[in-house]
């Protein structure tokens, strides 16, 4: 008997210990479990949105260096395009200028030989009169015979 006893005993003992163990023990230590893996999984889903923000961020940064590159490149071709009008605008005011240049001097031209012709006439015109005095042996008066002067100028003006 005495093995049956220690039998009965020991399972006795083995249930209060599973009892006590499934009373006070169980419970916290699937609390903590629990607790664990749900800090593992926060963990695991944090790193995760992390990823994607991270993901997020290089695109945006590739999207906003894409677009100064493009920025760069509208800029460069209008500083080219601004500077071909700026070289253009300047090639017509200089044409301008040069075509102005040109006409000043034409007009200086003809008003010099305006002056000229004018400076001959009467040169010619007071040869005419010495060459009359001496062939006619006396005095002509300039003043007496003024019309005289004008239509020997006018026809001097014609040839």
């Amino acid at each position: 008997m005495d093995i049956n006893a220690t039998l009965i005993g020991q399972a006795l003992g083995f249930l209060v210990l599973v009892w006590f163990t499934w009373k006070f023990i169980w419970p916290p230590l699937l609390g903590a479990i629990e607790e664990r893996q749900k800090k593992i999984a926060d963990g695991l889903a944090a790193a995760d949105r992390g990823q994607k923000d991270l993901e997020q961020a290089k695109n945006k940064a590739s999207e906003i260096v894409r677009e100064a590159r493009d920025k760069a490149v509208q800029v460069v071709d209008q500083a080219h395009k601004r500077s071909g009008e700026l070289i253009d605008e300047a090639k017509h005011t200089a044409v301008a200028e040069g075509e102005r240049l040109v006409t000043a001097a034409r007009a200086e031209v003809v008003t010099e030989a305006g002056r000229a012709r004018d400076g001959l006439r009467r040169e010619v015109a007071t040869l005419a009169l010495t060459g009359a005095e001496r062939l006619l042996g006396r005095e002509v008066d300039s003043r007496v015979h003024a019309d005289l002067l004008e239509q020997l100028a006018a026809e001097i003006e014609r040839a």
